[in-house]
């Protein structure tokens, strides 16, 4: 099988090196170049981006609103019109090849997953073939637990040789996956997202480059988390500005905030958190901004936890070379959201982290075979305490909590999809799972598939589903309301190079918003998995001045004990919808005729008494 071509390359990252840009420009890529290649490749990006967008604008329902959720195309006549207007989506049929044979409780369960983000590390298959060492029981072997370690974080990068067999089999694999040198940078496993970025908070030399710099358009707990460390470790937070109404990043205030006044300066200034694009809108952010904050003595700190799943390809991690790195794995997609978050750390900069506000190593675990894991609560030398703690990691590793992803399928449809698994062969790799449990353990279905897969496949069906599906939407209006959008999409529309999420608020023929959280509940009821977020840092060019006080909310987070006041922050609450590498069109048309029930005013209403004659609780006390 032959590499693919730089152009391909160029064109599945984004290609270009502009304002816009969502990657890097195509020399940063490591591939060997031409002479007509280098001159002919940008333009031609450029040109293909530019057509892209164009076609699909045109191409999705053209000349037609939608009035009337029964208006709607049926399924196969839309399917029919999407294909025609993304005739590239066809090229990625083995992807739905893969979700057919390997996750087919999505199809059985008619279960539309919107609200996983991270990498997957296994298949639903090989979830359900493993061993379980608990038969006795209903639970089923979620292939590793965590277990919370003590110890020095510093220390914990600086071993060598001390992880288990299956921790180094997990950290070679993902290592592989993320095409990083383990010669190159140190890794601990974190509890999650968060964990990993307060561990770095508190290890930060900030009493030495005081600043912190972090580029979200959104609201995060791991920010937060970060921000406040900082801060009580006495560290200046700055935070970019994103312009209404595109959310582009203020280019001109976060160059003033990363730029040097003192060239000759040699400390380093501080860290810079820079996301590669947005998980709430899906807007990407030029690479450009590393190199300048490299310039300018500042540490980075790139959060991955966002990136598609092959993103990493297109990145040129040997030409930024971060000096840390997050990322964040679940276990199953549609099944099992629970897994762990990774922090790297280049080796060169270990030395600067801070022995001693690192003591406490808040969030680093160890994975553990759930059977391990198990035997711990039979350990007669641990404390009471110890038996606790270990029993209680190890059920919530068994029923993996749903706050934020899809959680696992009901019983009686568990049950109808353990019993179609006999539709399937025993396949070769069926045969290679064997009894072992390590084995099971570190044969990363899920990123092999993704691997097989790549990044040109990968990237065109998430940039052909979420492209119509923003046009899609936009078509929705109200009746009788001189075309009022019943949909409002913050950040990109219809773009080449933008991500595959997507924020969006729905509003009624008044222009009243619908809140989000019953957005999100209403959904649920019609088997459809979404999440809700809230866009803050946003800044109004003086045009758009009275637009501020109608679009911006105002959201209580908790109390300045100084200032005996309520701390507030203002900003946007949004629905968000994330795309992941298993979505199909079914997917997104689901979601689509989701949304367009909303165009009948009374939906909401009736969704009330629907559930109140059923003797249910209401959907929201705001209903």
């Amino acid at each position: 099988m032959q590499p693919p071509c730089l152009m391909e390359i160029a064109a599945a990252c984004g290609g270009g090196s502009g304002g816009g840009s969502s990657c890097c420009p195509t020399p940063l890529l490591n591939f060997p170049s031409s002479t007509s290649t280098t001159s002919t490749t940008p333009r031609t990006s450029a040109a293909s981006r530019r057509d892209f967008t164009a076609k699909a604008t045109a191409g999705v329902f053209p000349n037609t609103n939608f009035t009337n959720p029964e208006s709607l195309p049926a399924p196969p006549q839309a399917l029919a019109l999407f294909l025609a207007a993304f005739p590239q989506y066809n090229q990625t049929q083995k992807i739905d090849q893969i979700r057919n044979k390997q996750y087919y409780h999505l199809n059985f369960t008619n279960h539309t997953c919107l609200d996983y983000i991270g990498i997957g590390l296994f298949s639903y298959h090989q979830f359900q073939k493993h061993h379980n060492p608990f038969p006795s029981s209903n639970l089923n072997f979620p292939f590793f637990g965590v277990s919370y370690r003590t110890g020095n974080f510093k220390s914990r990068l600086l071993e060598n040789g001390l992880d288990s067999d299956l921790e180094s089999a997990i950290k070679r694999r993902i290592f592989r996956f993320l095409n990083v040198s383990d010669s190159d940078y140190s890794m601990v496993f974190t509890a999650n997202r968060t964990s990993a970025f307060k561990l770095l908070a508190e290890s930060y030399p900030f009493h030495t480059s005081n600043k912190l710099l972090t580029v979200y358009d959104y609201e995060s707990e791991a920010v937060e988390a970060m921000v406040n460390t900082s801060q009580n470790r006495g560290a200046l937070t700055m935070s970019a500005e994103f312009s209404w109404p595109r959310l582009r990043i203020n280019s001109r205030k976060l160059k003033e905030m990363i730029v040097s006044k003192n060239k000759k300066k040699k400390t380093k200034k501080g860290l810079f958190v820079f996301p590669l694009h947005s998980r709430i809108t899906g807007a990407r952010y030029p690479y450009l901004w590393m190199s300048i904050a490299q310039e300018n003595r500042w540490h980075v700190l790139v959060d991955a936890c966002a990136l598609g799943p092959k993103d990493m390809d297109c990145f040129g991690l040997s030409l930024f070379r971060p000096d840390f790195l997050v990322c964040s794995f679940y276990k199953v997609f549609g099944e099992n959201p629970s897994g762990f978050g990774c922090l790297l750390v280049k080796k060169s900069v270990i030395s600067i982290l801070d022995t001693n506000s690192c003591s406490s190593n808040v969030g680093i675990v160890n994975l553990v075979p759930a059977d391990k894991l198990f035997q711990l609560a039979e350990d007669s030398s641990g404390t009471d305490t110890e038996l606790e703690i270990h029993h209680q990691q190890f059920m919530s590793q068994m029923v993996p909590s749903t706050s934020s992803f899809s959680g696992p399928i009901s019983y009686e449809s568990m049950k109808t999809a353990q019993t179609s698994t006999t539709q399937f062969p025993k396949t070769e790799e069926d045969t290679n799972l064997g009894s072992n449990v390590s084995e099971i353990e570190t044969k990363c279905k899920g990123l092999d598939q993704m691997d097989s897969l790549g990044l040109i496949l990968i990237s065109t069906r998430a940039r052909c589903l979420i492209n119509w599906l923003v046009s899609s939407l936009l078509k929705l209006k109200h009746p009788n309301t001189e075309g009022v959008s019943l949909v409002k999409i913050y950040g990109p529309k219809v773009k080449f190079d933008r991500g595959p999420a997507l924020a969006f608020n729905v509003f009624d023929w008044k222009g009243e918003k619908v809140e989000p959280v019953l957005v999100q509940k209403l959904a649920d009821r019609s088997n459809i998995s979404l999440s809700y977020g809230f866009l803050q840092n946003i800044w109004f060019p003086e045009k758009y001045a009275e637009e501020k006080g109608r679009v911006l909310e105002r959201k209580e987070v908790g109390k300045d004990e100084k200032m005996k006041k309520v701390k507030a922050n203002l900003g946007i609450s949004v629905v968000t919808a994330a795309l992941g590498f298993l979505t199909n069109f079914d997917d997104v048309y689901k979601l689509w005729c989701f949304v367009a029930q909303f165009l009948d005013a009374d939906f909401v209403e009736k969704e009330r008494w629907r559930y109140t004659a059923l003797n249910q609780r209401t959907v929201l006390e705001v209903l």
